[in-house]
């Protein structure tokens, strides 16, 4: 990103190439919309354009990117008159079609989407502060100190929340499979 700032444009686009798939999967697994999720994805780069000379290393720079895509999500919902806890996370059919596996065995690719699609379910179910630093974590890769810079909380809540995710997939999936 300092490159970037310096004026490399050849920088910018290693930035981009690097973040765009899980920053992209980070906000629609946000909102029920692709084509919403694909407006904001687009602001969120333009805000990180805009804001290349103010740009300051004092977190990682996926920490910073997550952080523009968090607060525009938030503006969104706020534009729309709805809250931020009451986001949902998409259909699950982006998930699935992504995730689906190579093999061409028809058994291996339906028990596949029946895990998939617990797994999906089992993430929708989350509460909306959980899922988020889920998210954080699967589609960006961030650690948890970097999470909770994102989602401004402390560091001990953000592992709180993840950890009771976690354990919330576990227990779904078993239970899902299970039957």
């Amino acid at each position: 990103m300092m490159s970037y700032r310096r004026g490399d444009a050849a920088a910018f686009a290693e930035l981009y190439r690097r973040n765009k798939d899980g920053l992209f999967r980070f906000i629609l697994r946000q909102c029920q919309s692709r084509a919403i999720a694909e407006e904001l994805f687009q602001d969120v780069w333009m805000k990180l354009i805009r804001a290349r000379h103010r740009y300051r290393p004092s977190a990682g720079f996926r920490t910073y990117l997550f952080g523009i895509a968090r607060h525009r999500l938030i503006d969104h919902y706020r534009q729309a008159g709805r809250t931020v806890t009451s986001v949902a996370v998409n259909d699950g059919q982006h998930v699935v079609e992504q995730a689906a596996p190579v093999q061409q065995q028809p058994d291996h690719q339906a028990q596949m989407q029946e895990t998939l699609s617990a797994l999906v379910q089992a993430v929708e179910a989350l509460p909306p502060e959980q899922r988020e630093v889920f998210l954080l974590r699967e589609e960006a890769g961030l650690s948890v100190d970097d999470i909770a810079r994102v989602v401004e909380i402390n560091a001990e809540a953000a592992k709180s929340r993840l950890r009771y995710a976690l354990k919330k997939i576990r227990s779904a999936m078993v239970s899902k499979l299970e039957h």
